[in-house]
């Protein structure tokens, strides 16, 4: 009877810890955390702003700091690195309507209502970039109502407005790029001498040398380094 209440003691203890061993790799590869991990090394350090398309393996974040822009898919698997002064402005786009836009130099076009019933939420990113001048996270979809974690679209729409407040205050205290230094003035060469007319020790000879067969070969010294 002993040996039977140690067995189970033993066997709970076990569940127990592969239980807790469980839910630490799950927190740990928590898909906001990990990508938040992801952005802080690639940044340099603690995000000024960072927003996740939960659900999609995509974020966006911004550093002041380091003066970068990250923009990631697929976990980090496809992910872009700019300039922070390449950000020229963002969007927030619900139902295919921009309801608030931040851009340098303009007035900020603000939120005034929440809509609670939008199927659909995303933030564009503007770039000063010809190859890739715009990014778009997908925060809400109308198949996120299934989802079991506390989420709503009016909750998106307003840490969307958040992180669009933090990004016009970024843009506005981000400088531009120092000029590169200018190139140093050209200098006259002086002009080179004419190459040397005279005859030298690799000129041709006057004579041609003729070997017969039954001849030995003539001796000539062995070449050397000048």
């Amino acid at each position: 009877m002993i040996e039977i209440v140690r067995i189970i003691l033993v066997l709970g203890i076990l569940g127990a810890g592969a239980t807790f061993l469980a839910s630490g790799v799950a927190w740990w590869m928590d898909e906001e955390r990990r990508l938040y991990r992801l952005g802080r090394k690639v940044l340099g350090g603690p995000p000024d702003g960072f927003i996740v398309a939960v659900g999609r393996n995509a974020a966006a974040g911004f550093r002041l700091a380091s003066r970068q822009v990250l923009v990631m898919r697929h976990g980090g698997a496809r992910a872009l690195l700019y300039r922070l002064h390449d950000l020229v402005g963002a969007e927030l786009i619900v139902d295919d309507q921009v309801v608030a836009r931040v851009l340098r130099d303009e007035p900020r076009r603000t939120l005034d209502q929440v809509a609670a019933g939008a199927r659909q939420v995303a933030l564009r990113l503007l770039f000063d970039d010809a190859r890739h001048p715009d990014f778009s996270l997908d925060l809400w979809q109308p198949e996120d109502v299934a989802r079991n974690d506390n989420r709503s679209a009016a909750g998106v729409i307003r840490e969307a407005r958040a992180w669009l407040g933090r990004c016009e205050a970024i843009m506005r205290r981000a400088a531009p790029p120092e000029p590169a230094p200018s190139p140093p003035p050209v200098t006259e060469v002086a002009e080179a001498p004419a190459p040397w007319e005279g005859e030298s020790e690799f000129d041709e000879p006057d004579q041609d040398v003729i070997l017969d067969e039954d001849d030995d070969p003539p001796e000539f010294d062995p070449p050397r380094l000048l």
